[in-house]
């Protein structure tokens, strides 16, 4: 009983709404520290194909699946409010 109740607190923990906070920079580029709020190279490299990411402050790196609702803060500090499906966020809000 106890092992059907964990599993039924996963599976409604993972399907609520969270907020991550971070920058939207190229896939390419997040593992540059230096690239975190490079506005111009962003955009640029995310233009040429590069998917966007979210990169925490600490360097964690977020898939992003709707590339449509945050490719316009390329660059930018931004938190995303959505909800975590397997390895991407499915984004609902972005907000600066």
């Amino acid at each position: 009983m106890k092992r059907v109740l964990a599993v039924i607190a996963l599976t409604t923990v993972s399907g609520m709404a969270a907020d991550w906070t971070g920058y939207i920079i190229d896939q390419a580029c997040a593992s540059k520290k230096e690239m975190r709020g490079n506005v111009e190279c962003a955009q640029s490299c995310i233009k040429r194909g590069s998917p966007a990411v979210l990169v925490t402050d600490d360097g964690q790196v977020y898939e992003i699946a709707d590339q449509g609702k945050v490719t316009e803060h390329a660059g930018q500090k931004v938190t995303i409010t959505g909800k975590m499906e397997g390895d991407s966020i499915k984004v609902d809000s972005v907000k600066m």
